[in-house]
């Protein structure tokens, strides 16, 4: 008997179409209930955070399970849906509608739930029949199944990229299983920085200057290659697919709010990996809140004067520049207030990590995340040139920093991809090699049924970041897309990490098995870029303003 339902692809449409009108539904029922005067009331949405937050989730799997159709439709098309395909979408429309009806998990301890927004939902046929048949034993053991007769593969299942990004793809598949994967875990227990060959090679490679023009000397190439190229290395190790990161915030603050001489005296050394750069945003006790940034910054003639804390830097030490946001008006008490500099610095060294006049610093010793270390600033009258306040204009520096943010979400989601599916190939291989009872680990239900889990939940997260950065490409709004895509990618992510590690059971909790180092690395990924409550936050925002 087959585990696929008949006409797959109709029976996921009708249900898709049946959660978009779900969401519309809650979204109507919870603005009735936040808004006051007709306008939205952030007291209201404050006290009903609860409700907005799980209106961010249901949305979130809304648009999730609209970009697994569509990638099957797309496979389907180019006559590429086989039944791994196949099973992927029908398993993943299965088990989503069931969370719908049932409950979405919003951390290990919340769920959101449709009384929550103040509406029930009967399911129609096609949703009530994947919700019973969708996601079973038998369905989750035919694609484990098949899932090892594809082993190596960049994706189970075809990815639904065009051939220049598979192409791509394959490139840095090959350098991160070669010259990253075999010393990822040794820089991970050491504490190491990334090797500064590694970073020379990477810049050859075109990563620092991927999405920058070539007329600022980079390779003028899409978000979505952006994105390709970051899961592929994160998937070799995060601190690596974190390195473009810094490079892609920088570039991008210049190139949205920058003048013409800024963008040609810093992009080129950007593009070609000369420049390093680091993001110095975040204070102690502000944390998300940037509005209430202290650090200051006071006009001295032709140079600026920094003082004030910053905390979680990353990178810092060898940094060359700094994106660096101050206060340079005193009596503001918003973000209105705030101007982004591009401060100069010296690279630092093991002995000396900051030599630089004015400034200070100390790391800060961190569970996973340490190829770049993270670090505490502190600035005393430390000089910028007056012609790296950025744009030239004060007061700009919050505005010039959100326009970044979907950029940087759509990396980060990407990242969570890679360590996602780090984890997955990881945990899949101990389970084929591990022999209990007689037989392989995987063969066992519960344990190649997670790794099914696993496997479907990466293609979501991964369609989803795509959607986001095939969006930016084109130049629409984006930011809630990216921030869906970093939402559930940061909890595909722990969710694949903690499974695979429990698959390696008390191996799993030993320093020397890989999967320990991916446990600590995929934690970080629901913090940085937008707390999943912040993150949350601001999709229920968008949705309903």
């Amino acid at each position: 008997m087959t585990v696929l339902l008949d006409n797959l692809l109709s029976i996921t449409e009708a249900a898709n179409h049946e959660v978009t009108e779900l969401v519309a539904r809650a979204t109507d029922a919870l603005r009735a209930r936040v808004t006051t005067d007709g306008k939205i009331s952030t007291q209201a949405l404050e006290t009903d955070q609860h409700a907005a937050h799980g209106l961010a989730w249901l949305a979130t799997y809304g648009q999730s399970l609209t970009q697994l159709l569509d990638w099957a439709k797309r496979a389907d098309a180019a006559g590429q849906l086989g039944q791994m395909e196949a099973l992927i979408l029908q398993i993943g429309f299965g088990e989503y509608l069931a969370q719908i009806a049932g409950g979405i998990p919003m951390s290990q301890q919340e769920s959101a739930r449709l009384q929550d927004l103040g509406i029930e939902w009967t399911p129609k046929d096609a949703a009530a029949t994947l919700i019973t048949r969708g996601n079973t034993n038998a369905a989750r053991m035919a694609l484990i199944e098949l899932m090892q007769d594809n082993a190596g593969r960049a994706t189970f299942g075809t990815s639904g990229l065009e051939e220049e990004l598979e192409m791509i793809r394959d490139q840095f598949r090959r350098y991160a299983n070669d010259r990253i994967m075999p010393h990822a875990h040794e820089w991970h227990l050491k504490d190491e920085l990334i090797p500064v060959e590694v970073i020379e090679e990477l810049a050859e490679m075109g990563v620092f200057g991927l999405t920058i023009p070539e007329e600022y000397g980079g390779l003028g190439l899409s978000k979505a290659s952006m994105a390709v190229v970051t899961e592929e290395l994160s998937r070799g190790y995060i601190g690596v697919g974190s390195l473009g990161t810094r490079s892609e915030i920088a570039a991008e603050l210049i190139l949205c709010g920058g003048t013409e001489a800024q963008k040609q005296k810093w992009l080129p050394g950007l593009a070609s990996g000369e420049i390093l750069s680091t993001a110095v945003f975040t204070e102690p006790n502000t944390g998300s809140d940037l509005g209430s940034l202290r650090t200051r910054a006071v006009k001295d003639g032709e140079t600026w004067k920094i003082t004030g804390n910053k905390t979680w830097i990353t990178h810092a030490a060898r940094a060359n520049v700094m994106t660096l946001l101050a206060r340079t008006d005193p009596t503001s008490t918003d973000y209105k207030g705030l101007s982004m500099f591009l401060a100069e610095k010296t690279s630092g060294t093991d002995e000396t990590p900051f030599p630089t006049e004015g400034m200070t610093g100390g790391e800060i010793e961190v569970l996973g995340y340490r190829g770049m270390k993270e670090y505490e600033l502190a600035f005393d009258g430390f000089e910028v040139k007056s012609e790296n306040l950025l744009g030239g204009e004060e007061g700009k520096g919050f505005k010039q920093l959100m326009e970044t943010f979907e950029s940087a979400r759509i990396q980060t989601a990407a990242r969570a991809v890679g360590v996602a599916q780090a984890a997955l190939e990881i945990g899949m291989q101990y389970a084929i090699d591990r022999k209990q009872f007689g037989k392989s680990l995987i063969e066992f239900p519960r344990v190649g049924g997670k790794l099914a889990m696993m496997a479907v939940e990466i293609m979501i997260a991964r369609q989803l970041t795509y959607f986001s950065a095939w969006e930016k490409d084109h130049g629409h709004r984006c930011d809630v897309e990216a921030g869906m895509a970093k939402l559930i990618g940061a909890r595909v992510a722990w969710a694949c990490a903690d499974n695979a590690l429990q698959i390696h059971g008390g191996n799993g909790f030993a320093l020397e098995y890989a999967i320990s180092r991916i446990l600590c690395d995929a934690r970080i990924l629901n913090i940085f870029e937008g707390a999943a409550e912040i993150q949350a936050q601001v999709i229920a925002r968008r949705l309903l303003g």
